[in-house]
């Protein structure tokens, strides 16, 4: 197994990927203080992770090309990250994929081919082209640079807010909540990290439940940047070492934070970017002081947008 990653590793990716990644506001609305991943470049947090990879491969492999599998917002950060380190890029997408998503990669200037619906279809297909172009894959979330990037986040977390008292963050494959746990628990043990999933998407639950990372038959929710079919090998062992908790909502209650995000604090979040602020804002919880909700990301159609508000 690969060691997990440590606040040096977290450190040295935030000198990394400055002026490319911005140091997003932690803004306080009602309550809840909201860390806005969706300032980044390209929308989202996956900016972070995807810069720290490329910067650190070496001038060949940068200039033979890189290739990913993402629904959407980390291929548009490989492409971005590549775009600015004059890499070829490739971005293997679902045939469901949002069109903002599909539009944002091309946009950066990666090609894009698309495979299946699920994760799993992606990454067949990417590995078949690093075969056969001899491309570099840079996976979404179980890497130990992608997850250190994402970590940046927490360090921000814990300067922004020195009264940080606990952290909901939304879960896919695990990689935003395993470098933001490793992160803060290595600055500040007693704050809590909690991981949200959606209902219909929570391989990260039932993982913990059965002690090792398990495959799900099948995904569903809105948040489509959140429905990695099994968690990382690498991004579960983060999760059983630093995070406190995994809660799950349903897609009513991310339709709701999205609108809470609109009306408390003037942001537009992507579903993916909503559902930590749903778990925090869950039936039954209270916000307590220093309660903090990470909004991964913003890429979302101004009609999809429009739907979710009515």
């Amino acid at each position: 197994m690969t060691p997990l990653v440590t606040l040096d590793d977290i450190r040295a990716a935030a000198e990394r990927i400055r002026g490319v990644a911005v140091r997003t506001p932690l803004l306080q609305s009602s309550g809840l203080g909201v860390k806005c991943e969706n300032f980044q470049p390209m929308g989202a947090f996956k900016i972070r992770g995807a810069l720290n990879m490329l910067a650190q491969l070496s001038p060949d492999a940068l200039a033979a090309g890189v290739i990913t599998y993402s629904s959407g917002n980390h291929g548009q950060a490989v492409a971005l990250a590549a775009q600015r380190l004059g890499a070829p890029a490739v971005v293997v997408m679902p045939e469901t994929a949002s069109q903002v998503k599909v539009d944002g990669v091309r946009r950066y200037g990666a090609e894009v081919i698309f495979a299946g619906t699920t994760s799993l279809h992606r990454k067949a297909r990417a590995e078949a082209e690093v075969s056969a172009r001899a491309l570099t894959m840079v996976p979404p979330f179980d890497h130990p640079w992608i997850i250190a990037g994402a970590g940046t986040t927490g360090l921000e977390i814990v300067e922004q807010c020195p009264d940080v008292s606990v952290v909901y963050v939304p879960v896919g494959g695990g990689g935003l909540i395993s470098g933001v746990a490793a992160a803060i628990k290595g600055l500040r043990p007693e704050v809590r990290v909690i991981g949200v999933e959606p209902s219909g998407a929570a391989k990260m639950t039932a993982s913990r439940a059965e002690g090792r990372p398990v495959t799900l038959e099948k995904t569903s929710s809105i948040s489509d940047g959140l429905l990695p079919l099994r968690p990382g090998d690498l991004t579960f062992a983060h999760v059983q070492a630093f995070v406190d908790d995994i809660v799950t909502v349903d897609d009513r209650a991310i339709v709701a934070a999205i609108g809470w995000l609109f009306r408390e604090a003037k942001i537009v979040a992507e579903p993916s970017g909503a559902t930590s602020v749903a778990g925090a804002l869950r039936p039954g919880g209270a916000l307590e002081p220093g309660t903090v909700a990470v909004v991964s990301g913003g890429n979302v159609s101004p009609a999809d947008y429009l739907a979710y508000l009515r």
